[in-house]
């Protein structure tokens, strides 16, 4: 299991209803994507759950690599991103642990994210232990479609990613929130639940 993110930044005076668009017309050549679990369309627009800044930010989850590698050099997807945007940077973590959640049977709404840097030269079993409860209070909670948890070993962070039916109640404060335009899940019901080491 593999999870990772681009987020285009969008000039503030940015038409979303572009990426709107572009979603709505390209969103459905996912939902059939070899290796993916899932790819999340999501938006930031600047002004709306405290967002700064538009942007484009999709967050998939694969299977495995391969899928992920096919689509990001060997002709499956990604260039139409290059060719209109640039190339992104790729954020990309290690899986550690996938749930659906109370809500998995509805098509999400809104998204949250969740990024925390480790203590620098601190044994990572720790801070991932602590990362890995709060996931696993996150999956069960009222509303929540999906909750991923994945850790970069290189920058040493882990990425909480919640798919909510409907916006995420006051109480949640994670500070990136997103807008679902589409969820493409060809594959999630192989994607093994619970945490990905014994």
């Amino acid at each position: 299991m593999y999870a990772m993110q681009y987020e285009i930044t969008l000039p503030a005076d940015y038409d979303m209803k572009i990426i709107r668009d572009r979603v709505a017309g390209r969103g459905r050549l996912t939902d059939a994507y070899e290796d993916l679990g899932f790819k999340a369309y999501l938006i930031r627009e600047r002004g709306t759950e405290g967002s700064p800044v538009n942007a484009y930010a999709p967050f998939y989850l694969w299977k495995d690599t391969g899928g992920m590698n096919r689509f990001l050099w060997g002709g499956g997807g990604f260039s139409g991103i290059v060719d209109d945007f640039g190339r992104p940077d790729v954020s990309h973590w290690t899986g550690a642990a996938y749930r659906p959640g109370p809500a998995s049977g509805a098509a999400p709404r809104a998204a949250s994210r969740l990024v925390r840097r480790l203590p620098a030269g601190a044994d990572p079993r720790e801070p991932v232990t602590r990362a890995l409860e709060e996931w696993e209070e996150r999956a069960t909670a009222a509303g929540v479609h999906t909750a991923v948890l994945a850790v970069d070993p290189r920058r040493w962070e882990t990425v909480l990613l919640t798919l909510w039916e409907r916006t995420p109640p006051t109480a949640v404060t994670d500070l990136d929130r997103y807008e679902v335009l589409h969820l493409s899940a060809p594959h999630l019901a192989e994607v093994p639940v619970g945490r990905r080491w014994p």
